[in-house]
């Protein structure tokens, strides 16, 4: 890790802490300080006033912000950041959303349709979305209907409707669904770090027949199981961050999703086990992490659509086109 991504990952830790651990949990109250802190920034280039960071800091900026289940829409702010810049489209004033769900049509620099889904999408001020391909950014505050719902851990998730709604089209699209994808493992990968570490402390102080629980080999041998499937997420996620800033980070994201998907499954399951009864209810924070990764695995691609696609460009490249392609994409040079 370089020393300005070491620097940067202390600030978004002792930032989302603090905010974690704060009263007021509403959007109103966080949000102002993630954005003074310039986090939702972090990939638009510094000439246009942002951080310039790349992808591996993002990665380390989004696991932290799902190691501390920061309840905010820093993930899709910071993937609209980029792509807005990356299209031409001026910064606005106000946090900007993705939608990936979209169904309508431009026409006339404008936008009649549907958008589902869209995280934060009734606080925002702009939400991005991909029509066909092209890039379109849409002022909320047109929308002619707006639905709000929420995922299962509690964070909103709306419905946004439009009619005749002016649309900013950028130069240049952008995979938003995958961008989704890998900040979707990013927090994953934060959040069965956090439960790793919540469950490996109350092992050491759940006393049962006379000593902790951790001390029972089944119990060792579940904590070595989630601790396993965490680092996994981490590689994953990580190999990904490397491939998106060489360039082309298809087959990294679509296996780093499928496998942090398989990882939030089992990692659910094995801290409850550990954590018993306690571990459901409401005022212990576990819940917290497990109702986030049960929503993430499912958001941007669920485990059967990424091994399908994951599948399919394997299937395509043959049994003597993989290896060489697997060895070439390793391959930083």
């Amino acid at each position: 890790m370089s020393e300005s991504r070491a620097l940067l990952a202390d600030t978004a830790d002792r930032l989302f802490r603090d905010l974690a651990a704060g009263e007021d949990q509403t959007l109103a109250a966080i949000w102002p300080q993630i954005e003074a802190a310039g986090f939702p920034l972090l990939m638009v280039p510094e000439a246009e006033g942002g951080f310039g960071g790349d992808c591996g800091d993002a990665f380390a900026v989004l696991r932290l912000a799902g190691f501390h289940a920061l309840a905010a829409p820093l993930a899709e702010a910071i993937i609209a950041g980029r792509a807005a810049s990356r299209a031409g489209l001026p910064l606005r004033d106000g946090f900007c959303t993705i939608g990936s769900r979209v169904e309508g049509a431009l026409e006339g620099g404008t936008f009649t349709g549907r958008v589902a889904g869209v995280p934060w999408g009734a606080a925002a001020a702009h939400v991005l979305v991909r029509v066909r391909d092209r890039l379109v950014r849409l002022a909320v505050a047109d929308a002619s209907a707006v639905v709000e719902a929420a995922n299962p851990a509690g964070e909103p998730r709306s419905v946004l409707t439009f009619a005749g709604a002016t649309a900013e089209i950028g130069q240049r699209p952008s995979d938003l669904f995958g961008a989704g994808a890998f900040a979707r493992t990013a927090q994953v990968a934060g959040a069965l770090d956090a439960a790793l570490a919540l469950s490996i402390r109350h092992a050491n102080e759940r006393v049962q027949f006379g000593r902790p629980i951790g001390k029972f080999q089944a119990v060792q041998q579940n904590l070595a199981v989630l601790a396993e499937e965490a680092a996994a997420v981490n590689c994953a996620g990580q190999a990904a961050a490397q491939a998106a800033d060489r360039g082309d980070p298809t087959l990294e994201i679509a296996a780093a999703k499928l496998r942090a998907n398989q990882a939030a499954g089992v990692g659910v399951a094995v801290a409850h086990q550990v954590h018993g009864a306690i571990g459901f209810t409401r005022e212990h924070e576990l819940h917290r992490l497990t109702l986030r990764l049960s929503s993430w695995r499912s958001e941007f691609g669920a485990d059967r659509f990424w091994a399908t696609r994951l599948g399919g460009w394997m299937a395509a490249l043959g049994g003597e086109g993989l290896w060489p392609e697997l060895t070439r994409r390793s391959d930083p040079m």
